[in-house]
C-alpha cells in the first residue's frame, strides 16, 4: 500500500448515521426489550454524538440525558453539556456526584497515594497522572504532575502501587456514574447507551463496570476521526464538535494522549487502521512524520495494551455451563 493518510477514514456520514439509528432502534425495542435510552453526557465529542443519534432515533422524549459533574469536573464540560441537551430539545437531569464520593471515601484513598510520593499536597493543589514510553518502545512510565497553590508545577515518578491505587480511586466516579445511569434505566424502563469509540474500545481505555458497561455502545466501532465528522454532519453545536478529548478526571486539564495513548488521538487512529490492514510501520512512519522505530513501537503499545485489557472484555467466566441461558445469548 502506498499513500497512507487520513483519506482511510472517510465514511458517507448520512448512510451511517441511519444505519446506526436503525439498529438502536432494533435493539433496544426488540432485543433488550426497553421503551427508550438513558445516556450520560460529559460535554465530550462522543456522549454528544450518541446522544444526537439517540435523539434521532427515537425522538427526544425517550431519550433521558444525564449530567454527572463532580469536584474535579471542568465547568466548561457541563456548560458544553447543557449547550448540546437545549441543541437537540431534551432537558438534562444533572446530580452532583461529588458528596456521594466523599462519602465513599474515593478523593481520600486518591490523596493518600499522592501524598506518599508529594506528601505537602492537600485540597488546594491540582493534580494529574502522565504516563510515557509508549511511543519510543520503552516500557510505560507513570508521572505525577502537581500544580501547587503559588502556580509551581512538581513532577514525581510514581511506583505501580501508588499509580493503581490512585486510578482505582478515580474509577469511583465512571462506577458510580454508571449506578446513576442504570437506576434512571431501571425507573424508566430505558436501556443504557455506552460511549466508548473504536480507539478506547479496542485499546481497553475505559472502566469495567464504569464507563465500559452498557446495553449498547453505538459508535463502537467509529474512530474518534469518524465521531468528530459525524458531529459536524448531525450539525452539532460548534463548541461541541471543537471540543478537545480529556479524560476529565483529574483537576489539572489532562489530554487522552498524556494518560493513555502513545499519540495523540488522529495519529492513533490512523495507526490502528494501519495496523488492522497490515500496513508496514514505515509507510506509517512516512503519514506521521516519525520515524520507522517509533512507528514500530506504537504498533507494539497498541498490541500491549489489547493484551492487557482483554480481561475488560471478558463476560463473567463460569465454571459450568447453564444451557437454557447460553442458548438466549
Amino acid at each position: 500500500m502506498s499513500g497512507l493518510d487520513w483519506s482511510v477514514l472517510d465514511m458517507d456520514h448520512g448512510r451511517e448515521a441511519e444505519r446506526i439509528c436503525a439498529g438502536l432502534r432494533e435493539a433496544v425495542a426488540t432485543r433488550l426489550r426497553r421503551r427508550g435510552v438513558v445516556v450520560a453526557i460529559s460535554g465530550g465529542i462522543d456522549s454528544s454524538v450518541c446522544a444526537a443519534l439517540a435523539v434521532r432515533a427515537f425522538g427526544p422524549a425517550k431519550v433521558h440525558l444525564l449530567i454527572l459533574p463532580e469536584r474535579d469536573s471542568d465547568p466548561d464540560s457541563a456548560a458544553r453539556a447543557n449547550l448540546l441537551a437545549s441543541h437537540l430539545g431534551v432537558e438534562p437531569e444533572t446530580f452532583d456526584i461529588a458528596p456521594a464520593l466523599e462519602a465513599i471515601g474515593a478523593y481520600a484513598a486518591r490523596d493518600a497515594a499522592v501524598r506518599t510520593v508529594l506528601p505537602e499536597y492537600d485540597d488546594r493543589w491540582k493534580m494529574k497522572l502522565a504516563i510515557s514510553g509508549g511511543s519510543e518502545g520503552a516500557i510505560n512510565r507513570f508521572r505525577l504532575v502537581a500544580r501547587s497553590p503559588d502556580g509551581a508545577m512538581h513532577e514525581r515518578e510514581l511506583r505501580l502501587h501508588e499509580y493503581l491505587t490512585i486510578v482505582a480511586a478515580t474509577s469511583y466516579k465512571q462506577r458510580l456514574r454508571k449506578t446513576i445511569e442504570y437506576f434512571h434505566a431501571d425507573r424508566l424502563h430505558y436501556a443504557v447507551v455506552g460511549t466508548p469509540n473504536r480507539l478506547e474500545y479496542d485499546q481497553g481505555f475505559f472502566v469495567k463496570n464504569g464507563d465500559g458497561s452498557a446495553d449498547v455502545k453505538p459508535i463502537a466501532h467509529l474512530y474518534k476521526t469518524q465521531v468528530y465528522a459525524m458531529a459536524r454532519h448531525l450539525g452539532l453545536p460548534d463548541r461541541v464538535c471543537e471540543a478537545q478529548p480529556t479524560t476529565d478526571t483529574y483537576s489539572l486539564e489532562q489530554g487522552q494522549d498524556e494518560f493513555y495513548f502513545a499519540l495523540p488521538y488522529r495519529s492513533m487512529d490512523l495507526a490502528l487502521w494501519a495496523l488492522e490492514h497490515g500496513v508496514e510501520a514505515g509507510e506509517l512512519a512516512k503519514a506521521l512524520d516519525i520515524t520507522p522505530v517509533q512507528a514500530a513501537a506504537v504498533y507494539e503499545d497498541i498490541a500491549r495494551k489489547r493484551r492487557t485489557t482483554r480481561p475488560l472484555h471478558l463476560r463473567p467466566l463460569l465454571l459450568g455451563t447453564v444451557p437454557s441461558v447460553d442458548a438466549a445469548t
